[in-house]
């Protein structure tokens, strides 16, 4: 597979850990190690205790997937397939399709989730959202784009980088049309729990289509980037046996510890979320105050949903060179929406992380200047 370069993971990999602070971070503050193993119950501690590094089980520890379907509707253990998530995208697209098939995926976003259907010789329509609606993805341009050969849907909600998150009407609407043309969905559902109104939660489209994949994991909602562990959830059964078999040419199983470290977050993941939508809370007041202040630098679409926004650019300068001139000039990595392929107006700010108070105050005080 002739692939392109990943550029947003290039230009994290060029400033992430020397960066002095990160303004554009998409997960929540990782959580210590420490204070988990001290919520895990006398079972996950013993697992702890006793666990032994050799090969784990293909498909993931079986308590893993038993805690990961407690998070849906309608899925059981057999269902799941635990993965890292950049791997679960690759082992998805590369059973689910072909090349000359036709795919429309949501844009922008996480370039693996269009990249990996072009180098598979897919054709890729991207469906644009609406900007000035409030980045709202229109169905009926869903339903303009679609063809003939459309073998699948592609979409993320809550939406990286916008935060936009539509009604379970809307969604249903999507998975109602993809029945109907019988197109399958792959959904990446990793910012899921983290809408900040639970009214505004979706069902996972796992839930509502067989012929479906959700993809979901650690890393966002949970604050355990670290761990690589994530997992695809289909009720088609055709499809599991297909993707468990692809896994054998890819990590064939996941990392013991960060099995058994997943099963005690998942066992307290009320206490977990309920702390990360505290401070994303605290944090998006802040930001409120901020783009208010500098409305001649910035005009924002606040978000409903996870840990990022998508703000624009007022001025005159490209968001590349903004950027890299704020990163220069004051050690604040923030991230130009060059690296989405999008344009280079806007740039993504994440306010997941506890220090983000101290680092917007810097970023305002060069601003000022």
């Amino acid at each position: 597979m002739n692939i392109k370069p990943f550029k947003l993971e290039r230009y994290f990999a060029k400033y992430e850990f020397s960066a002095k602070y990160l303004l554009c971070s998409s997960d929540c503050d990782g959580l210590a190690q420490k204070e988990l193993l001290e919520w895990a119950d006398s079972e996950t501690k013993e697992l702890w205790n006793s666990l032994k590094l050799g090969y784990t089980e293909s498909l993931g520890n079986p308590l893993l997937r038993k805690e990961v379907a407690k998070l849906y509707e309608t899925i059981t253990h057999e269902n799941v397939l635990i993965t890292t998530p950049e791997e679960g995208i690759f082992i998805a697209f590369n059973t689910m399709l072909r090349s000359g098939d036709h795919v429309v995926c949501t844009f922008p976003g996480y370039q693996s989730l269009y990249q990996i259907a072009q180098s598979i010789g897919c054709e890729v329509t991207k469906w644009n959202p609406e900007e000035q609606n409030g980045w709202n993805f229109n169905i009926n341009q869903l339903k303009k784009i679609v063809k003939a050969n459309t073998k699948l849907i592609i979409i993320n909600f809550p939406h990286n980088p916008t935060g936009y998150l539509p009604s379970n009407e809307e969604l249903l609407q999507i998975v109602n049309f993809a029945k109907e043309n019988n197109i399958s969905i792959f959904s990446d559902e990793m910012y899921r729990f983290l809408e900040y109104n639970q009214d505004d939660r979706l069902d996972s489209v796992s839930d509502l289509y067989d012929n479906s994949v959700s993809l979901f994991g650690m890393s966002k909602t949970f604050g355990m980037a670290g761990v690589r562990i994530g997992w695809l959830v289909t009720k088609n059964k055709s499809l599991y046996s297909k993707m468990s078999e692809f896994k054998d040419y890819t990590t064939i199983c996941s990392s013991a510890p960060s099995e058994i470290l997943s099963i005690i977050a998942l066992r307290n993941k009320d206490k977990i979320i309920m702390r990360h939508l505290k401070r994303i809370e605290r944090n998006l007041q802040l930001l409120d105050v901020f783009f208010n202040k500098f409305s001649n630098i910035f005009s924002w679409s606040k978000p409903k949903a996870g840990t990022i926004c998508f703000p624009k650019l007022l001025i005159n300068k490209s968001a590349y060179e903004f950027c890299e001139q704020v990163i220069k000039d004051t050690g604040i990595m923030l991230l130009p929406s060059t690296v989405y392929d999008y344009d280079d107006k806007h740039i993504r700010i994440g306010f997941g992380r506890e220090n983000m108070p101290e680092v917007l105050s810097k970023l305002e005080e060069y601003l000022s200047k």
